[in-house]
């Protein structure tokens, strides 16, 4: 079977680097071959592009920007009343996608109100999703890009979060109805909402756009001790031809390059 495409997430990969343009130059130099990042916004865009153009690297993924991060945003594309700053986020996430070359964009949903009920705003914030996603399909249609939803779990990582199941955001997609919005699955969040891994992996499949991975419950390399047997897993993914690339959004144990001796036995397994 062919082998599994992996890409470092830089914003949680090399952190021991301060600046991403150094983290990708890392990435490359560790032996991946892509890299995704959740916000670059901070950086330099060519500096980025130069430091892309440098390695040969691809960037396959980032996010839309978080929102007001002192008011306690993680996104805002299911914050009614948000909707402009939604789509001028958007609209950066575009421009740095282009210069990039990179060819997916995580949506995020963002978060229920802080004291308020999530059953009471549920509907409100689908509909503001909905339509906030049509707008990023008719946006990232005309740019080759493909539009991503993640779900979040609020049971360890983000109790707000509007979006945290895979069930809830196939019913979204379903009714937003756009080819080029689709899944990011992370193992991570999915085993702790959902568990029943491999049938909601080959259930889903179509749906996903992306894939992203951490062991459970820390959140450390896939080798490290926790509930996730990623062997299995990733014949899974090897039997279903998944062509896609593998974020790897875990937080290191000690230093990254420490921690990357699974990826290099998986590598040295498929040569």
């Amino acid at each position: 079977m062919p082998a599994l495409k992996f890409c470092a997430n830089i914003s949680w990969l090399f952190t021991e680097l301060p600046e991403f343009t150094l983290r990708l130059k890392a990435a490359a130099s560790a032996g991946f071959q892509a890299v995704e990042a959740a916000w670059l916004y901070d950086s330099d865009i060519d500096e980025l592009k130069k430091a892309k153009e440098q390695t040969g690297i691809e960037v396959v993924l980032l996010n839309t920007p978080p929102g007001d991060v002192k008011r306690g945003d993680l996104g805002l594309g299911a914050v009614p009343g948000r909707e402009q700053e939604f789509r001028q986020g958007l609209d950066l996430a575009v421009r740095y996608a282009k210069a990039l070359d990179c060819k997916r964009i995580h949506l995020m949903a963002g978060r229920v109100p802080v004291g308020v009920e999530r059953s009471s705003v549920a509907m409100e914030m689908e509909a503001t999703f909905i339509q906030n996603l049509k707008h990023a399909a008719d946006v990232l249609s005309k740019e080759g890009i493909l539009g991503l939803i993640e779900p979040i779990n609020t049971r360890i990582t983000d109790p707000q979060y509007f979006l945290d199941t895979p069930h809830q955001a196939a019913d979204i997609l379903q009714k937003v109805d756009c080819t080029n919005i689709k899944m990011q699955m992370d193992l991570f969040h999915w085993q702790i909402m959902d568990g029943n891994l491999t049938q909601n992996i080959r259930r889903y499949f179509p749906l996903i756009g992306h894939v992203q991975i951490a062991q459970v419950p820390d959140r450390h390399e896939p080798d490290s001790t926790g509930e996730l047997n990623f062997s299995y897993l990733f014949k899974v993914l090897e039997e279903l031809d998944y062509q896609g690339y593998i974020g790897c959004e875990y937080k290191p144990l000690g230093s990254t390059e420490a921690g990357l001796g699974w990826i290099r036995k998986y590598w040295d397994s498929h040569k």
